[in-house]
């Protein structure tokens, strides 16, 4: 609950393992995404579009109830406008709609875009385990091991 939530996102990833999927947990721990064109998922066990969240962000809101609420219903209002948008991969995407939530709340002010999210959760977010961290890097890893090995060798 109240974190904001990242999984990998096949391919993409593999290459650049700083790119995500990204989603945002409300106060009871419902993960909420923007998977497509007119759609946003909600999932109770924190299951995104492209699969199990691995990486998460939890986010400091405080112990008032109504920070609670503020959060919840900005959650709620970003699912609303995003199930009436059209996806597009690198302007408005899952990392617009949390960035959307957590503009309305507002959140530590305000001021939320995709790359600052990207970054954020990058550096700062958590693994979920050690599976979590093997599925954003193992396949990067072993790509950029089969280079150096046809680089050096052949």
């Amino acid at each position: 609950s109240f974190s904001i939530l990242w999984s990998p996102l096949p391919v993409i990833t593999w290459i650049i393992p700083i790119i995500g999927h990204l989603g945002i947990a409300d106060s009871r721990g419902t993960s909420h995404d923007f998977q497509g064109p007119y759609s946003v998922g909600t999932n109770r066990n924190s299951v995104m579009a492209f699969g199990p969240t691995t990486r998460f962000l939890k986010m400091d809101i405080g112990q008032n109830l109504s920070s609670a609420e503020r959060w919840d219903e900005a959650i709620r209002e970003a699912d609303r406008i995003y199930s009436q948008r059209v996806h597009n991969i690198c302007c408005d995407n899952c990392h617009s709609h949390v960035a959307k939530a957590l503009n309305l709340m507002p959140y530590g002010g305000g001021k939320w875009n995709m790359v600052k999210l990207c970054f954020l959760v990058f550096f700062k977010g958590e693994f979920v385990g050690v599976s979590g961290f093997l599925c954003q890097f193992l396949p990067f890893t072993v790509i950029v091991m089969l280079w150096l090995v046809f680089r050096y060798t052949l």
